[in-house]
């Protein structure tokens, strides 16, 4: 009995090897279930590449169009300071050109007294012109000071209205408009009748406008050609009545 089985096992272990080495014999590259795998997973590994690459695209894209976006809001913004500015510097020669002229106009009647007057044209002659040249000096601050002293010192001067005119002028070239505005009606509220007295309205209507009192703007400077027609400030006015915002 013995004898059969070992015979037996002698032929069952050739055939056992046999088959073993025949298993051993297909390769990874051969066996098509694995091939099909690696495949699979080569194909979802492109995908997802692919997917993170998009991504990082549209992310970028995304952010170069926020970049570009925020660049021309930028310019934008520039553009408007720059015109806000270059109205800003238009409207300061226009205003110290405006005053040269007044200036140089005001100065021929504020000289010595003519002949014939008194020897001694007193000393509220002496603080006008003090105060004027300081004005003229561009020490505006210091004639505001010199001018509102004479007005309070001489307030019955011959050249008190020209006083009271030119305080509210050196309010307006330091842009205090509210002052402005009051030493101009001052003019028209006290000597109606001056020779200061177009300018004056004139210039209150300026300050008016600057202060965004716009209606009232309007209704001073249309009064300019009503009471003083034909006059540089009846001009002056039409001038700037277009340029007031419409209504």
């Amino acid at each position: 009995m013995c004898g059969n089985a070992l015979r037996s096992w002698r032929w069952l272990l050739p055939a056992a090897c046999v088959i073993w080495l025949a298993g051993c014999a297909s390769t990874p590259e051969e066996d098509p279930v694995l091939q099909g795998k690696l495949s699979d997973l080569d194909s979802r590994t492109s995908n997802i590449e692919r997917v993170v690459q998009n991504q990082s695209l549209l992310t970028l894209a995304q952010r170069a169009d926020q970049l570009q976006n925020e660049v021309s809001v930028l310019r934008g913004r520039i553009e408007v300071l720059e015109n806000a500015n270059d109205t800003l510097r238009k409207q300061q020669r226009d205003l110290f050109a405006d005053l040269d002229k007044r200036l140089s106009a005001g100065s021929a009647g504020t000289g010595a007294p003519a002949a014939g007057a008194p020897a001694a044209a007193g000393a509220d002659q002496a603080a006008y012109n003090q105060a004027f040249e300081l004005l003229k000096a561009g020490k505006y601050d210091n004639a505001i000071t010199a001018f509102s002293q004479f007005l309070s010192s001489w307030p019955q001067s011959s050249m008190a209205d020209n006083a009271q005119y030119w305080l509210g002028e050196s309010y307006y070239v330091t842009r205090d408009f509210q002052n402005a505005a009051a030493a101009f009606q001052a003019v028209l509220d006290r000597w109606p009748d001056s020779r200061k007295a177009p300018d004056a309205l004139l210039k209150l209507g300026y300050t008016q406008a600057e202060l965004k009192h716009t209606a009232q703007a309007r209704a001073t400077l249309t009064s300019v050609s009503t009471r003083f027609p034909g006059s540089d400030a009846a001009n002056l006015a039409a001038a700037r009545l277009l340029q007031l915002p419409a209504q």
